[in-house]
């Protein structure tokens, strides 16, 4: 089967998730996978009976900024498609950075509009590559299992209907239907560690390992995801039963799997420093488990530390 038609024949898994008459914002950056998922949408809506809206964001990090916008504009006009541009006041001086705006104005929108569900084009490719990015960064299996085709986004549900779809099959998809792709010449800038993933560290493996490692990795994803589900089912009755008054239960705590001692440990300490704690703060929390009473830890985050209580655990000021 060409590669154009894989695409077309895959995009059927995400239909689960975009329900008939579904009302959808597309968030379209000019680029080919989020054409390759306007196409789809597009050539499905009138039998699905979807409503479509896209959403811009220039971000003004690259001269040509304005005619990307201006060309994904007119292409959403020839297909009756309404269109929705934010511009950056200040450029944003960070991926992350951009990355909260971009959801933050989505959600927005959609809102504003009524509309039911935001759309990304994240690939097959793009979840390959952020397995590989959070495993060099030491992500645990939530981590490198991260990018599944749908997340809470606010009060919405951003969908990511591409995600059994190579770049590759995008790029022929966008090439059949001679659709107006725009280059976005940053993505061949080897100083961004993601493009170093996708230009050198994915072909040396693709040549010299396994010529379906995108296939392979994302396999290596869904195993993850459905493992790390199911220990946070059974870890979050367990944190329950063993939290009072902000206090963490060390013996009992002690007698769960490891895998769930880190799960408990982890929703404790995001509880309290409202934010996902790392590695080492987790590490922490489990040498705590064999300590003598009043032990106390180095200062862990935000001017809080581990003293131990008894068969209790507790978050204090250092």
């Amino acid at each position: 089967m060409p590669a154009d038609d894989e695409a077309a024949y895959r995009f059927r898994a995400a239909l689960p998730l975009l329900p008939p008459g579904a009302r959808l914002l597309v968030a379209v950056s000019g680029g080919q996978d989020s054409l390759c998922l306007l196409k789809l949408l597009f050539d499905a809506a009138p039998i699905q009976k979807w409503s479509l809206h896209v959403g811009h964001l220039d971000h003004r990090w690259r001269p040509d900024s304005e005619r990307t916008a201006q060309q994904v504009g007119r292409l959403c006009w020839s297909w009756g498609i309404p269109f929705h541009l934010a511009i950056a006041k200040e450029v944003p001086h960070s991926e992350a950075a951009a990355r909260a705006w971009r959801y933050s104005w989505l959600e927005q929108v959609a809102l504003g509009l009524g509309l039911e569900r935001v759309l990304t084009a994240h690939t097959l490719s793009d979840r390959a590559e952020t397995l590989l990015f959070n495993l060099l960064r030491g992500s645990g299996g939530t981590g490198l299992a991260s990018l599944d085709w749908q997340r809470p986004l606010g009060r919405l549900q951003l969908i990511r209907p591409l995600l059994d779809i190579s770049r590759a099959q995008t790029a022929a998809f966008c090439e059949k239907h001679d659709l107006p792709v725009c280059i976005d010449a940053s993505n061949f800038d080897l100083t961004y560690r993601r493009n170093r993933i996708r230009l050198e560290l994915l072909p040396y493996l693709r040549e010299h390992f396994n010529p379906q490692i995108e296939a392979a990795l994302v396999q290596t994803a869904e195993v993850l995801r459905a493992e790390s589900d199911c220990l946070e089912a059974l870890a979050a009755p367990l944190y329950a039963s063993l939290i009072d008054n902000q206090q963490l239960n060390r013996r009992q705590l002690a007698l769960l799997p490891l895998a769930l001692q880190r799960r408990v440990a982890r929703h404790w300490l995001a509880t309290v420093l409202q934010r996902a704690p790392n590695f080492d703060q987790t590490r922490a929390v489990l040498a705590c488990l064999s300590a003598v009473n009043h032990t106390r830890t180095a200062p862990l985050a935000q001017g809080l530390l581990i003293e131990v209580r008894g068969e209790w655990l507790a978050l204090v000021p250092s």
